[in-house]
């Protein structure tokens, strides 16, 4: 499900379940893991990126909806733990966005502090609102960190997904690249990154990131009541007949 590549002082995250990448509990757990190893390690600073058309198409709703309660009171908390990880990860963190980035996927790249993404078919956005289901507070945060202002609304209370360009345009990345450029220009941000002190880097992230920090621990404590939406029978037919148009449009 993970790929760890070293390139030099450069951990290069590959995310490989599936097709899509879509966040089940083991994947999430294997980012965990993952991100554990990499602060832990000497390197300097690591690229997430996926493989094929896909950098993550947010979660996995068929196994959602199969496996019902008791997977959704398990799944959103670590959710929530992947999304704090790489929030507040003191290493510089650069996102390769290889393909689409849609609703979970696209708070993994929100969350990085350098977003690079591959000219071409993509379409990046935050669709939960489609699927019907509400944010947890770091999702939500994270998206309000690193969005325009002029463009956070439509973002989340559309559910609209955006091209390269128009992604660009509006803020939720840094850099529209020519795909073979894309895996060299990572590692030249990476690279330019991992050369700042360790300390500096994670003492100044950290106190620009602090706005971010404070609005979670203000609005953490609704967590509990997106866990219960989540597992309303009304979201639940809201993921599955999703699910079934997404399968059907796929088909």
């Amino acid at each position: 499900m993970i790929e760890l590549e070293q390139r030099g002082t450069t951990t290069i995250l590959r995310l490989q379940r599936g097709k899509g990448n879509a966040l089940n509990i083991e994947l999430l757990e294997a980012i965990e893991r993952a991100l554990g190893e990499i602060e832990a390690s000497d390197a300097r600073a690591a690229i997430v990126t996926g493989q094929g058309s896909v950098f993550g198409a947010g979660v996995d709703l068929p196994e959602m909806v199969a496996g019902g309660e008791a997977y959704i009171r398990r799944f959103v908390p670590l959710l929530v733990q992947v999304f704090e990880r790489l929030a507040t990860f003191p290493k510089p963190l650069v996102a390769a966005v290889n393909g689409h980035a849609v609703a979970g996927g696209a708070i993994l790249m929100l969350a990085c502090d350098q977003r690079l993404l591959a000219r071409g078919n993509a379409r990046i956005g935050l669709t939960e609102i489609q699927v019907g289901v509400p944010f947890p507070a770091w999702a939500l945060e994270i998206a309000r960190f690193a969005t325009p202002p002029e463009h956070f609304a439509t973002l989340i209370c559309t559910g609209r997904t955006w091209s390269p360009d128009e992604a660009l345009t509006r803020g939720l990345v840094d850099e529209v690249i020519e795909p073979e450029r894309l895996p060299e220009r990572a590692f030249e941000v990476a690279r330019e990154m991992g050369a700042l002190l360790p300390a500096t880097f994670a003492a100044t992230k950290l106190a620009v990131r602090r706005p971010l920090i404070e609005a979670v621990r203000k609005t953490q404590s609704q967590d509990e009541q997106v866990v219960e939406a989540w597992c309303s029978p009304e979201v639940q037919k809201a993921m599955e007949a999703f699910a079934e148009r997404t399968i059907k449009r796929k088909g």
